[in-house]
């Protein structure tokens, strides 16, 4: 409190004589071009003397005076008034009246600011379930107006009912309300804050030393890692937050429920302003107190993400170029000759014809009886689809037949006389742009109410699937895009490109007053539109603006895709989407998008991978070797290894350059190879991890800080990261590296241990703290296991088709003092694609929980099924190995439940020095038998060493 009771002091000196201190303003010119005269025209303040040092503080801010008083409303609710102030906003008319509420969802704050003057203000249509969440604390989040009944600027703060540090304070002013112009600012009580996206971040924690504007708008736009900073906006929008509020590792969230053009300032005091151009402002506010439970609580609020088929967890293989069904047969043949494991054959659009959606070309004739072919190998098969349709084909007709809507032009504006060139679109007011089709293209309005664009959709899918029966779907290009926009020409001869209302009576939406960084970061010439449709579009069947919920494109695609993937196929499959929004991972994955093949490309997939696990979606990874350029072979070779440990593992890369899969490279088969089998081993761990967020809403992959918060030095590390609490992964980064460094929290009470279970030091227990690990390109990089957790495993094949009917195994990490050591774990299971799945109740699985304990006379194993299930087929457990074990077991005194077993002595061993046990006899346990009303034991004896 003392900390920001000075900041809040340093703002009210600062500001004597009209003066702000410069690490708590607030730009008053936030777009291109600020100066002092056009600045002051705002009644903003403009400071001439320029700090060299600290650049990006804005010269033109926002007055003290700026903002509304507050009045008591309905119980519960806050009248604010337009506050008169030298500041006059130039994007339009401020709002006179804004009605302020709060309200929990369980643990979750929802504050909300409504604009009393425009009625039917837009909310973004995605029905998230907003279920009451949790948390391990008493805490209660607290809103607290202030000023109310004064004259002085309204704000308010929110708390933890436990007192603690200010979670907002908006007393920092520059609060605006208009129709095309809203913005609120906060201090934070920290600068320990994560996510905002979607963009490429240089490290995981965000820089407060600087003024920097971050841009949310879908655009299809690769990310540049190589700038040193690049803040522009991507595929995705995700305004969430985490922030480490404090020095016990304490943790908070905040998501702000708007799908307009967005942007955040993250600024010096540390504080942060947000603004957009539309909707309202409807504020989550998530208590953790860890970080993981924050995610619990966003995606309570927004959805848990949907359980992925358990073949898509396996290696997938895609390029963009083949030119003939030859060529993905050359790829998959050279892989599966070098033993690397694969489980998913990919098309980008070349098997297409003529890039038309639902369509086979003539260099892939034979791709049905191919992908049956795969099937029979235990391989399955993803194809793209693009969502702008040709509007001249069978697809299109039976869409306008069935009653399914399209983007379309409002009625008030003039359909363009492109319309008239084709016999399907001459009378109607389809929107007509241009993608990758020969001929103009329609876009589907997924926010159809009544259904039929639905329908439609998911039955082409099915018409589809009965000539080539694919297993997983990939929707691209689903921002959407749109080629020539504005511009002379579309890419294609012959084929006008669309132009939107820049100017005139109709431009209110293409060009709003304010346009945020997602146009200035681009320059000039650059609009709302650019690269994609008009912004007075008509979506939700007429109900929308194109420019309220063009960032829903994707999210709303991916839910249509979704159902339409179960229709066509009767299982539970996979959808991967390039554009995304809150609540999108219960459809959809995502891949990192159009990458480069370059040392920075690989280093920010590790950060974006752990981002969107904030995000609810798990199942993520990056396209393996870069897509866009020409790996060298080390590149390539580290991203393999690297991508073995992303949800989404696939290696893709761009037409006109040389094939990259990792058969091409000799050395960098044996790398894959390698890497492949380690994951294949443990994806019984992986899958049942993707349980665990399905139902629970946990992340799958995350950073250092989410499991030692309280440890300062994990809060910035962003070159490792974890499967689960568990499974340390410490990937090489860097070129011509024989080594890494690591580091191995040693945990709140300096108890935590790490055991090897790469090629160095396989079974023995790293030291806390930093540690160089060697990582030559002949071995694993370095990969690491929790003391104190049970893993399971099975025995890898080169599908996971193959590997699912293996043995399970147990790796138990023993954590504690001789003879006090304890391990717990679980593992989920299922036949890995019915659809729908166990997490909604209708299906057979299994759940097991283990638990490990052990005294100085014996150890047991305790083996609880926590469901029933009959007659689904499951592998025994044949293998137990156990790390950190500090007696010699008797062999001959394992029970199961009081029954004596029989090991076989001959694959099974004591490794004193490495304090390894490690037992291995077929059908050791039966796990079906086991009674599902108690738990089994399985017990022994040991003695000193």
């Amino acid at each position: 409190m003392l900390r920001l009771t000075c900041l809040t002091l340093g703002f009210l000196l600062g500001a004597i004589n009209g003066q702000v201190n410069p690490s708590t303003r607030i730009d008053c010119y936030p777009q291109p071009g600020s100066n002092q005269q056009n600045c002051q025209s705002r009644g903003c303040i403009w400071d001439s003397n320029f700090d060299s040092s600290n650049p990006t503080v804005p010269l033109c801010y926002l007055p003290t005076d700026t903002g509304y008083t507050g009045a008591n409303g309905a119980p519960g609710t806050y009248i604010l008034t337009k506050k008169a102030s030298s500041f006059v906003n130039p994007y339009g008319a401020d709002s006179d009246h804004v009605i302020v509420s709060s309200q929990s969802i369980g643990k979750t704050l929802n504050v909300r600011f409504v604009d009393q003057s425009f009625t039917n203000r837009y909310e973004p249509p995605i029905g998230i379930p907003k279920n009451p969440s949790t948390s391990s604390s008493n805490d209660v989040l607290q809103f607290n107006p202030n000023s109310v009944g004064t004259q002085d600027p309204f704000y308010f703060t929110v708390t933890r009912s436990n007192n603690g540090p200010n979670l907002w304070d908006t007393s920092i002013g520059g609060l605006v309300f208009s129709d095309k112009f809203i913005q609120i600012a906060t201090h934070l009580p920290s600068k320990n804050v994560y996510g905002f996206g979607e963009a490429i971040h240089p490290s995981i924690r965000h820089d407060f030393s600087r003024y920097t504007t971050w841009a949310m708008f879908a655009r299809d736009e690769a990310p540049d890692s190589a700038s040193a900073l690049d803040t522009k906006n991507l595929y995705g929008v995700h305004p969430f937050y985490i922030c480490v509020e404090s020095e016990d590792g304490k943790a908070h969230g905040v998501f702000i429920l708007n799908s307009n053009a967005q942007e955040v300032t993250t600024g010096m005091a540390p504080h942060l302003v947000y603004r957009t151009i539309g909707g309202m402002l409807d504020l989550y506010f998530f208590p953790g107190p860890t970080p993981e439970e924050v995610v619990n609580q966003y995606l309570a609020l927004i959805g848990t993400p949907m359980l992925p088929a358990y073949w898509s967890l396996g290696f997938q293989l895609c390029r963009w170029g083949y030119q003939s069904l030859q060529d993905i047969q050359a790829a998959v043949n050279r892989t599966q000759a070098a033993g690397i494991p694969l489980d998913v054959v990919f098309s980008d659009i070349d098997y297409m014809n003529h890039d038309e959606d639902f369509t086979t070309g003539s260099a892939f004739a034979g791709l049905s009886q191919y992908v049956d072919q795969l099937h029979t190998q235990g391989l399955h098969v993803t194809l793209i689809f693009d969502p702008a349709i040709e509007v001249d084909y069978d697809t299109f007709q039976r869409g306008l037949t069935q009653g399914a809507r399209f983007i379309e032009w409002p009625a008030s504006y003039p359909v363009p006389s492109t319309n008239s060139l084709y016999p399907l679109t001459a009378n109607t007011k389809i929107m007509l742009g241009a993608v990758w089709p020969d001929r103009h293209t329609a876009f589907p309005d997924f926010l159809d109410e009544t259904g039929a664009t639905d329908q439609w959709w998911a039955g082409e899918f099915s018409t589809y699937h009965s000539k080539v029966k694919f297993d997983g779907i990939w929707i691209d290009m689903n921002e959407p895009s749109n080629f020539g926009t504005n511009q002379a020409s579309t890419g294609h001869e012959g084929i006008a490109p669309l132009a939107c209302p820049l100017t005139g009576s109709n431009n209110a939406l293409d060009s709003p007053p304010f346009q945020t960084q997602a146009v200035y970061l681009f320059g000039n010439g650059n609009y709302l539109s650019t690269k994609t449709l008009c912004m007075l579009g008509k979506t939700g069947g007429g109900s929308y603006d194109f420019y309220d919920t063009k960032n829903l494109y994707g999210w709303s695609e991916a839910r249509a895709t979704k159902k339409a993937l179960n229709t066509a196929t009767g299982k539970r499959g996979v959808v991967i989407s390039r554009s995304t929004f809150p609540s999108a991972g219960r459809y959809t994955g995502h891949w990192l998008g159009d990458n480069t093949a370059r040392w920075e490309d690989l280093r920010t997939s590790v950060i974006g991978a752990m981002e969107f696990n904030f995000f609810g979606i798990p199942y993520v990874g990056s396209d393996i070797c870069g897509f866009i350029g020409i790996p060298t072979m080390e590149l390539c070779l580290r991203w393999q290894q690297m991508g073995a440990f992303h949800p989404f593992s696939r290696n893709h890369n761009i037409a006109g350059t040389p094939p990259q899969d990792p058969a091409v490279w000799p050395l960098v088969a044996a790398a894959a190879k390698k890497a492949l089998l380690f994951r294949y081993h443990y994806l019984p761990y992986l899958y049942s991890l993707h349980y665990d967020a399905t139902l629970y809403g946990h992340t799958v992959l995350r950073p250092l800080f989410f499991e030692f918060p309280s440890d300062s030095a994990t809060l910035t590390l962003d070159k490792q990261f974890l499967w689960g609490s568990a499974f340390l992964i410490t990937p090489v980064l860097s070129e011509g590296a024989e080594s890494v460094d690591g580091y191995f929290p040693s945990g709140a009470n300096n108890n935590e241990v790490w055991y090897s279970i790469y090629d160095y030091n396989y079974a023995q227990a790293t030291p806390p703290g930093p540690n160089q690990l060697p990582a030559p390109v002949t071995s694993m990089i370095p990969v690491h296991v929790r003391g104190g957790y049970i893993l399971p495993r099975q025995a890898p094949a080169t599908t996971t088709t193959a590997a699912k009917t293996n043995p399970f195994e147990l790796l138990v990490a023993i954590k504690g003092a001789r003879g006090a050591g304890t391990a717990q774990g679980q593992l989920y299971w299922d036949d890995g694609e019915a659809s729908p799945s166990a997490v909604d109740g209708t299906y057979s699985y299994y759940k097991w929980n283990f638990a490990y304990s052990e005294t100085p006379m014996g150890a047991q194993l305790t083996l609880q099924r926590v469901n029933t299930v009959n007659g689904m087929p499951i592998p025994t457990l044949d293998i137990i190995e156990l790390f950190g074990y500090k007696f010699s077991p008797s062999f001959q005194s394992f029970t199961l439940d009081g029954n004596p077993l029989t090991l076989n002595m001959s694959s099974s061993f004591y490794n004193g020095p490495l304090n390894q046990v490690y037992i291995k006899t077929a059908n050791l346990i039966d796990l079906r038998k086991l009674n599902s009303a108690t738990a089994s034991v399985l017990s022994w004896r040991h003695t000193l060493m």
